[in-house]
């Protein structure tokens, strides 16, 4: 082959169009992929209970319950972030970019919203779901030197919501995941926050996805022993192995619910 004809090839090479898969290479690993343009999209937005760190949350083994061929499966979800701390650093906005049309939003919060308002880690929002305001002082993060308005829970979960309605995505919101902590031979199947994201559901005509309960099931099925050995950071994380009965749940839940995703989802 002659060196014109070697360089022709490479210049062809280089500035060929970028060929879009036929499918995502999504798999029972926390990896971030490319999503399929062609294909709609389900994302997860959440805290660590959804992703923490490696394989430890929910999301990151949520894609093996669907027809990756069919839609992709992206976990947006972040560590320590509750709902007003996902929109206040950028998380939201970033996420929204993403969405487009017939796409799909797990919405998930709850565990970091009871924190503190203020102080080294303002992460924490008013109970309810009214139009209630605190005014803030904030001396770190991105609004530091700042006096921040402070909504309820459900003021933030509405614009989440609000703001991918307005780009025909299509919102569900599901509980808390449940801690192991038990009384009398049971889980706690609420940490204070599932009566809220009902209300929300209610009031915004959405569906309610009821995970909490059928984990709290799972994990009370299993016994305490068990069920501790599948928490071994603290009361909220699980292992990899708790992650994937939680991700189970979500999935039994969606089903249960009668969720439109139930149609990009495999056999059960």
């Amino acid at each position: 082959m002659s060196r014109f004809v070697l360089l022709l090839t490479l210049l062809l090479t280089l500035h060929a169009p970028a060929q879009t898969p036929d499918a995502p290479p999504q798999t029972d690993v926390p990896v971030d992929v490319p999503l399929n343009p062609t294909l709609p999209t389900v994302f997860i937005v959440g805290d660590s209970t959804a992703r923490n760190k490696l394989d430890l949350g929910w999301g990151d083994h949520f894609a093996p319950f669907f027809d990756t061929i069919r839609i992709n499966v992206a976990n947006r979800a972040r560590a320590g972030r509750s709902a007003r701390t996902y929109i206040n650093e950028g998380l939201w906005a970033a996420t929204l970019k993403e969405i487009k049309p017939g796409d799909f939003l797990l919405l998930q919060m709850g565990h970091n919203d009871g924190g503190d308002l203020g102080g080294a880690k303002p992460r924490g929002t008013l109970k309810g779901i009214g139009e209630d305001t605190q005014q803030v002082p904030q001396t770190t993060g991105p609004l530091a030197g700042t006096t921040e308005t402070v909504h309820t829970f459900g003021w933030y979960l509405r614009k989440i919501i609000e703001e991918a309605r307005a780009k025909s995505a299509i919102p569900i919101l599901l509980d808390t995941t449940v801690r192991n902590i038990w009384k009398e031979g049971h889980i706690e199947r609420d940490m204070g926050y599932n009566v809220f994201v009902r209300q929300v559901a209610a009031q915004e005509h959405i569906t309610f996805i009821d995970m909490s309960a059928i984990a709290a099931n799972q994990f009370e099925a299993l016994g305490q022993e068990k069920t501790a050995t599948l928490f071994p950071i603290d009361h909220t994380h699980t292992s990899p192995e708790g992650a994937r009965l939680n991700a189970q749940a979500v999935a039994l839940a969606l089903r249960a619910g009668h969720s439109p995703l139930v149609a990009y989802m495999k056999p059960e």
